[in-house]
């Protein structure tokens, strides 16, 4: 297996670098949503928003983001974490799907992205979300079921820019002998 060439290692770090800036910008765009750096909830937020809320600004808080005495939070470091395991989800996802290895947990049985996106359909969601299920539930050491920065949505728009730019790189980039790798490197 050769080893990831010059100008797709390039290209992979550039889509890493627009992926990561527009999945920071998304990802405060949905905690602002969710009332995270707000002192309280927004009055229209049901149970469900409001245990995440209370999920997210304890997260917050243990990564060190700073409560003013108005109760307002900072969150420059979650915003951080949820934009990076949003995007590394999907991208690990890309990367065990190229490889075979994206296993449906149903059946047991290695999907590929074609098999993943007619499955997607019968669960009415999208590509990269359920192949982000998938890899999330063979790698719970990475990515964690209680993660509550995977539980937030990001904005529609925002979700399918990050999927144009993931599906923007060439199938090679993944199966490389090195690919795995660059991927962690940006």
């Amino acid at each position: 297996m050769p080893t990831l060439p010059t100008e797709l290692r390039n290209r992979l770090e550039r889509t890493c670098i627009a992926a990561r800036n527009l999945a920071e910008r998304a990802a405060k765009d949905a905690l602002q949503a969710l009332a995270v750096a707000h002192f309280e909830p927004y009055g229209h937020m049901g149970v469900e928003q409001r245990n995440l809320r209370n999920k997210l600004r304890a997260h917050a808080r243990q990564l060190s983001d700073t409560q003013d005495a108005k109760g307002q939070l900072a969150i420059n470091h979650l915003g951080q974490k949820c934009a990076y395991e949003h995007w590394h989800r999907m991208l690990f996802a890309r990367f065990l799907a190229e490889n075979n290895l994206l296993i449906e947990p149903d059946m047991g049985v290695a999907v590929s992205l074609e098999e993943c996106k007619e499955l997607a359909k019968d669960a009415k969601t999208n590509l990269w979300t359920l192949a982000g299920r998938y890899a999330q539930r063979m790698l719970p050491e990475i990515f964690r079921a209680d993660d509550p920065v995977l539980q937030v949505p990001l904005a529609r728009e925002d979700q399918l820019k990050l999927e144009e730019l993931l599906d923007a790189l060439a199938p090679d980039t993944f199966t490389a002998s090195d690919s795995l790798g660059w991927c962690y490197q940006f």
